[in-house]
């Protein structure tokens, strides 16, 4: 299981981001979230990888360094099939 808030690379694309999420299927592909960092002041996307795709490549971040006072709801980029 990989570490949520590293930053990794997915070893096919290349792309690379902040592992944010995890989600399990019931048929056992796990896939993670990959948030890359902004580019001339746009944000782009999430992107979900296959676990086996992943390699951690740094630190990223810690849930207590971008954690809010008060809980907020479900994140708007939440995996699509």
């Amino acid at each position: 299981m990989i570490e949520l808030g590293k930053k990794g690379r997915d070893k096919i694309t290349g792309f690379e981001g902040i592992i944010t999420g995890r989600c399990q299927y019931l048929t056992g592909c796990d896939q993670y979230s990959l948030v890359p960092p902004a580019r001339d002041g746009k944000i782009e996307g999430a992107q979900w990888f296959d676990e086996g795709r992943i390699e951690v490549i740094g630190d990223g971040v810690t849930a207590a360094q971008v954690q809010a006072p008060q809980r907020g709801g479900p994140n708007r980029d939440a995996p699509q099939l």
